[in-house]
Parts: C-alpha cells; structure tokens; sequence
C-alpha cells in the first residue's frame, strides 16, 4: 500500500479482519487447503495481492507515485513480477487467476497484459482492501512486491497500510505488517499463503508468521530509502521458479490461523458465531519524527475509528438485520 503520505486509498483493513472473524473457524485450528483439486477437470485457482513497494528496484516515491519520475516505467516492472508469478503457479497446475491491484489508487497494474483466465481487482474502497476477490475456492494465495510493517524499520518503505496515518497495527496483541493481516484474511477462507516477494526484510517477517512459506528476496535493505537490487528480469526470473515450487508445496503450507500471531490482550471484539478476534491500530502523532512516536488510541471522528464504529451494525447484519454500508474513505 502506500507508506508515504495519505492518497485515495481507504483504510478499511483494520476492520475487515474483524468482520472476517465472525466467520466459523477463524480462530479455530486451520487446515491446510487442498493443493490438488478433488477432480482432475477442477480448476486450481490462485489469488495474488500485489504492493509496489517491493518490486525490485522501488526504493523512494520516485517510482511508487503518479508524480514520480520513474513510476510509468515500475508500474511495467510490478506487472511483469506479477505475471512472472502467474507463469510459475501455472507450470505447477493453476488454472485460474484473481490479482488484487493493492499499491497507492488501486490502478498501478497494466491490466491489459493478463491472460483472459485472469480477473484483476482495481481501484477503492473494497470490503476485502488488499484482498479483494479471495474466497474459499482457492488453493492457495501470492503476495507480490510487500514490504515490512511500520515496526520493522530495517525495510525499504517499512510501513503498515498508512505511515502517514499509523505507527503500529496488532492482530491479537502481535504487531504484525500488511502480510500478517492479508494472510489471517486468507486463512479464514482455509487459503494458505505460500509465496511472498519483497525485500529480505519482508522475507524475515514473513517467514516467521507462516512456517514454510517462500519467500523471492528481490533486493537487500539498506535502509528505508535505499537498496541493492536485481534487475527486472533476473527478479522475474526469481519469482518465476519460486511460484512455481510455492504452489506446489501448497499441501504442506498451514492457512494463518487469527491465534497464530499471538493470544490476545485485553476486550475482545465478540461476533456472532462466538469466535473474536482484536485488531488494534496506533495512530501516529503529527509533528514528531519517525521512530519517535507514542502510541496512541485514534480518537472516535477519526477515519479508521469511523470504520471500526460500523462492526456492531455488521454484527447485526451478520445475524440477519440490514446490510450496513461499510464503504468507508480516509480524509
């Protein structure tokens, strides 16, 4: 998503997850999914959540934003990291694609050089943020080009949905970064993630939430603005093999389970089918320098607080009432 000042993007993530957690079995032990169809004429479909942030070569706004010098060139480079991981998972068996256009407005992939058995999710707001499209069909999910979480300043672009906006996201108590909630996402569809690619800081985070999984370092972290990278082609390459491998370790590979990131401190948020999960977002105070900031509570008015005001009229949707409007955009 992007880290580096407030955009179009809503900031639904902190409250979809909740919302997922009235789902049977969330928290409950997660069983891998089928990487091999019950039929052989089943399709194997795989969904794919793609950042910008990580794409080899991305190191400042100069190729992540719409005023950037470089950034009609890398919205080329994420695209071709994207379908070089649709290259691999379909040398492995897959059938099926959705890609979820997750970097800055929604819009940064050339859509147009997808395959037709590819469906591609574009622009906000969206009930699912960066996992727009996932669902229990899947065998298995991708992420492309992540980053490390706000709390992890050793990677490039190190942020969590917003820098501008929050200093720590926690998913029962653990800080966790985008992947870490995306892949909880997944996992109470029974989806488990089983490749990212990024940086080797984002390797390290995401190695030690999901056991197992692979993991495409495409450059090493200098720090948060700096970078030794591969060219496009040799990371394509890279995510090529590794998707390929990924998707059939699939089997083998546990769906995040919501207790996997930690027991949960403190109230919970309880949905109808008994299951709770907490999601927990510090808001980041203006006016003091990065890795200086106290955590703090977003005041109720304040966009994500807006957002998660509307779980209890979704609790009651779940259980039959009316359907609240969960559409929610940051201002």
């Amino acid at each position: 998503m992007n880290g580096s000042r407030p955009s179009r993007r809503p900031l639904p993530s902190l409250a979809f997850l909740l919302l997922l957690a009235g789902r049977p079995g969330f928290l409950a032990a997660a069983s891998p999914a089928a990487a091999g169809a019950a039929s052989t004429n089943a399709p194997v479909r795989v969904f794919i959540s793609a950042d910008m942030e990580g794409i080899a070569g991305v190191v400042t706004e100069d190729q992540l934003g719409t005023a950037g010098f470089e950034y009609v060139r890398f919205r080329e480079f994420m695209t071709n990291e994207v379908l070089a991981a649709i290259e691999g998972a379909r040398a492995a068996g897959a059938t099926e694609f959705v890609v979820a256009d997750s970097h800055g407005n929604g819009e940064s992939l050339l859509f147009e050089k997808f395959a037709r058995d590819t469906l591609v999710v574009r622009a906000w707001p969206r009930p699912l943020a960066m996992m727009q499209g996932i669902d229990e069909t899947f065998t298995a999910a991708m992420f492309i080009g992540y980053h490390t979480s706000t709390t992890n300043p050793a990677g490039v672009r190190a942020h969590t949905f917003s820098s501008a906006n929050l200093a720590d996201v926690r998913l029962n108590g653990v800080s966790v970064p985008e992947a870490g909630l995306n892949a909880a996402v997944a996992g109470s569809f029974r989806v488990p993630v089983v490749l990212v690619t990024g940086d080797d800081a984002i390797a390290r985070e995401a190695s030690g939430l999901i056991p197992g999984i692979e993991v495409a370092v495409v450059k090493w972290a200098y720090g948060f603005h700096s970078a030794k990278t591969m060219t496009p082609a040799a990371a394509c390459d890279l995510i090529r093999e590794k998707a390929r491998v990924a998707l059939s370790r699939a089997k083998e590979i546990r769906p995040l389970d919501g207790q996997d990131a930690g027991r949960a401190r403190g109230p919970l948020q309880e949905l109808p089918s008994g299951r709770a999960a907490r999601v927990c977002a510090d808001r980041r105070a203006r006016g003091r320098p990065r890795g200086a900031l106290p955590r703090q509570r977003y005041p109720r008015g304040d966009a994500v607080s807006r957002v998660r005001s509307q779980l209890s009229a979704r609790a009651r949707a779940l259980t039959g009432g009316p359907a609240p409007d969960v559409r929610q955009e940051a201002r």
